[in-house]
């Protein structure tokens, strides 16, 4: 069956190189079935299912409060938007697959338990030039957007602390992306496309991204305190909170 962009054209798919799925794992995304999935984001995406998913968070972060199990959820979640973000600047490559397809599931880390993202790998893509602006607004809107505010009905939590617990990630990658110099060049193209209004329009009057860095390279913002809300790390067992916590100024 062939698949097609948002202009018709059929895509074609890639096959996932070692280190694109070594870069994966270490953000723990993996692209094989996860043995005992606990939820996928379709499932999110159901206001019925949400009491249990925050439940589910509760017991498996064992999070002081609700709002820190929520957050940590979506620190996990936020590796893979990030990733996303990443994925189309180093390789021009996207996930494009359905909702149903992105899984959740218990992976240790550290000595810990927490949440692994599975997704199936198969649904990566190339992504066009002319439609690189759309793949980044969907990815804004459909991945990012909607979640946030499904999150936001299982407890009271700031969307800024979801916002920047991606962004966290985001600033990161794109920092690496400009330290390289094959990568650089497309990694400023695409913060461009960020930090304008268009892409956000769906839901935004302003970029939430250059709200969130001020317009400054992301070099210039490793080691630097960004973040302005607490991402309640500190009230999960196991965790510390982070060194730039806008809290304990």
């Amino acid at each position: 069956m062939n698949r097609y962009n948002l202009y018709g054209k059929v895509i074609s798919m890639p096959a996932l190189s070692y280190d694109q799925i070594r870069q994966l794992n270490s953000y723990s995304i993996y692209t094989e079935d996860p043995v005992k999935p606990l939820f996928t984001l379709a499932q999110i995406q159901k206001d019925f299912y949400l009491t249990d998913f925050r439940n589910l968070m509760m017991g498996i972060t064992n999070a002081a409060t609700e709002a820190a199990a929520i957050s940590h959820f979506s620190r996990r979640y936020g590796m893979f938007v990030a990733m996303q973000f990443y994925m189309l600047a180093a390789y021009d490559e996207v996930w494009d697959g359905q909702m149903k397809d992105i899984r959740f599931a218990i992976v240790e880390e550290y000595g810990m338990r927490t949440l692994g993202t599975f997704i199936t790998p198969n649904d990566f893509r190339y992504v066009e030039e002319d439609e690189r602006e759309r793949v980044i607004t969907n990815i804004l809107y459909k991945q990012t957007f909607e979640i946030v505010q499904q999150l936001r009905k299982t407890t009271t939590i700031s969307p800024l602390t979801i916002w920047e617990n991606i962004f966290g990630y985001m600033l990161w990658h794109y920092h690496t992306l400009l330290e390289n110099p094959v990568l650089a060049e497309r990694a400023f193209e695409d913060l461009e496309i960020l930090e304008d209004t268009k892409v956000w329009s769906y839901f935004s009057n302003k970029s939430l991204f250059k709200e969130y860095t001020g317009g400054v390279n992301p070099s210039k913002l490793i080691n630097v305190p960004v973040r302005k809300s607490c991402c309640f790390s500190k009230d999960v067992p196991g965790l510390l909170a982070c060194g730039f916590c806008p809290m304990n100024k």
